[in-house]
């Protein structure tokens, strides 16, 4: 698969940092390739790098060698403002610990990152998606007055407004319940596939993991075939 037919390609994709007993090669000659519209699950012990190679993917830690083209775009030559709008326009991401502001109710979380994009009618799209996620009813409260489940369907909302081609989830089902958790896995994949985005999802659980279309094993920095 070329890196132009593919929403994610890595290409021996290192990532180096600074730690308190010196370097820590991170990632280490990662390469993947991730098709447009596929679903696709990353698993590994913690520490294997899993959330610091999405981080690389969403452009929001630089690669110390290597090369990773996503959505087209080759990340190593973008400014970070040019990042951020890159972010914006193609990816949504869903993060373990929800994210959400507290200081704003649910519709504002969703419409803001519509707002600060410059889209028309930022929130009658934020109340389409949260109708869409089942929240009709809770358009008014604030993160703190949502339950664990309901804040992450917000996260979706708001992960899925903008109707980016890929979504990352890392661990989104990490802080639910069984129940809770599988009905968010279920509306990630609904959502994706009504979109036609590709999904990479982070997670231990090998049951959310097969109803990938593949599992990509990572240990020690390194991804498996």
């Amino acid at each position: 698969m070329n890196p132009e037919n593919s929403m994610i390609a890595l290409d021996a994709v290192a990532l180096t940092l600074a730690g308190p007993a010196g370097p820590v090669n991170v990632l280490r000659g990662v390469s993947m390739r991730v098709a447009a519209g596929e679903s696709v699950a990353l698993m590994g012990p913690s520490g294997s790098g899993k959330t610091s190679l999405m981080m690389v993917i969403a452009g929001l830690e630089r690669l110390t060698s290597g090369r990773a083209t996503v959505a087209g775009h080759d990340l190593a030559t973008l400014s970070e403002d040019e990042l951020a709008r890159f972010r914006r326009d193609h990816i949504g991401i869903v993060f373990q610990s929800f994210h959400l502001v507290p200081t704003m109710n649910a519709l504002e979380n969703v419409a803001i990152p519509l707002e600060l994009a410059g889209r028309r009618h930022a929130f009658a799209r934020a109340r389409e998606c949260l109708v869409e996620v089942g929240l009709e009813q809770r358009i008014a409260h604030y993160p703190s007055q949502l339950s664990g489940g309901e804040q992450q369907r917000v996260a979706v909302a708001r992960a899925f407004a903008a109707s980016p081609p890929l979504l990352l989830a890392d661990e989104p089902t990490g802080n639910l319940d069984t129940e809770t958790g599988r009905r968010i896995i279920d509306l990630l994949f609904r959502l994706g596939a009504e979109r036609g985005a590709a999904l990479l999802l982070i997670t231990h659980d090998r049951g959310v993991a097969e109803r990938c279309a593949r599992i990509i094993p990572m240990a020690d920095g390194v991804v498996g075939a």
